[in-house]
């Protein structure tokens, strides 16, 4: 959302493409957009001839002098005519917008983004970082080496150096996946056991994950059991982190598969709030 504002309040225009009505299997749900501008796109449909037509109907909308005092609804079967076998239906909305619509996109547009703490700024934290600087998240990067942090980051990566580094997780933002990675066990260990604190005393971490072996999680489990903790409170941590049966050890192999995990946590948070 953010870089379409900013496009906007730098004189560009764009359509908005809104889906307002999804039935049967389709590619993204109600809500979903996507902002087609002169000389770039924002966002997806999810790709495919669907959003190949949008794309194209979007253009010539901006290329037209056509009034558009309301959306132009259009209704897209997801069939052989398409060139899709989906079998649902979107109705998809188009509209122009300008500098001029910036306060009220701001606000249709703004959903909750999850929120992910991640301690760590080597290899793998550096690999998750780069993936997820493409996601709607907003991500807290902690580390408490100041000087391995990149002079620049994505508009949705908050770097942090903290020293030590467990007391950042005070501070972290209620609701929050956290990530364990740091470059020593004593300082993993430090911030798991603050998490496990927290955690005991809000419930407000959605998840907490550790890089690591079996035998590092058996070792700090016993470690944090002579400090008091309980098995209750280890139910929440994810050791080792990522997908199961992937065994390759390149950080960008690794970030990729403890993305896709953490992806599947948010999601499972999600419908488990819905059911309630």
């Amino acid at each position: 959302m953010q870089h379409l504002l900013r496009a906007l309040g730098d004189g560009e225009q764009a359509v908005l493409v809104t889906v307002t009505q999804a039935q049967g299997s389709v590619p993204r749900d109600e809500g979903a957009w996507m902002a087609v501008l002169p000389s770039q796109l924002i966002n997806t449909l999810g790709g495919g001839q669907l959003e190949f037509q949008a794309i194209q109907e979007a253009r010539s909308l901006l290329d037209s002098s056509e009034a558009l005092a309301e959306p132009k609804i259009k209704r897209y079967p997801l069939g052989p005519s398409l060139g899709q076998c989906c079998g649902g239906v979107v109705h998809l909305a188009f509209e122009r917008v300008d500098v001029s619509n910036l306060s009220s996109l701001s606000k249709r547009l703004q959903t909750p983004e999850p929120s992910l703490a991640l301690f760590g700024a080597g290899h793998v934290g550096q690999a998750i970082v780069a993936l997820m600087e493409k996601q709607s998240w907003q991500v807290t990067w902690i580390d408490s080496r100041e000087a391995i942090f990149p002079t620049v980051a994505a508009m949705n990566i908050q770097i942090e150096h903290s020293e030590p580094v467990q007391m950042a997780v005070q501070d972290i933002k209620a609701n929050s996946h956290v990530l364990i990675m740091s470059f020593s066990h004593a300082e993993d260990l430090d911030v798991l056991q603050q998490c496990l604190i927290r955690h005991r005393a809000h419930r407000d971490l959605k998840s907490i994950g550790l890089i690591g072996s079996q035998t590092k999680w058996a070792t700090f489990k016993s470690r944090l059991s002579q400090k008091g903790f309980e098995e209750s409170d280890f139910l929440g941590v994810q050791c080792p982190i990522g997908i199961a049966g992937l065994r390759a050890k390149e950080p960008e192999i690794i970030a990729v598969s403890v993305v896709a995990q953490l992806l599947m946590n948010e999601e499972q948070f999600a419908l488990a709030q819905h059911k309630l």
